[in-house]
């Protein structure tokens, strides 16, 4: 007796359906940010922002603007989705137009945030 795999040929639709689903997920990939002094982590529905400290720091992502705008000790002042927010390490997220902002951690060169979108928004 003998195996043989059977190749099923793709259909049409099967096809197409692969396409739209590598084109939306490579859309995603492309349009899910950019920054300036600092570094990002993205997934689908949330981004890990490192702030660089001393500088004008900046990231664009999932379609917002988020920026540093100063540190002292363990609170943080960012601006997020044109908002001022003031974080605290260990603090529970903070909502601002539809996503949770929170404050992983602060040294003396980088600040580092996590946003992501709430659900149901």
């Amino acid at each position: 007796m003998t195996n043989r795999r059977v190749a099923f040929p793709l259909t049409p639709t099967r096809r197409a359906a692969g396409l739209l689903a590598g084109l939306a997920l490579g859309a995603a990939v492309l349009a899910g940010c950019s920054s300036e002094g600092a570094s990002t982590d993205c997934g689908l529905d949330a981004c890990t922002v490192t702030f660089d400290r001393g500088v004008d720091a900046s990231a664009t992502i999932l379609g917002v603007e988020a920026k540093l705008i100063g540190a002292q000790g363990d609170q943080v002042t960012v601006e997020v989705a044109g908002e001022q927010l003031s974080l605290t390490t260990g603090q529970q997220a903070t909502e601002v137009g539809g996503f949770a902002v929170t404050l992983d951690s602060v040294t003396d060169q980088e600040v580092k945030i996590r946003v992501s979108r709430n659900p149901g928004n």
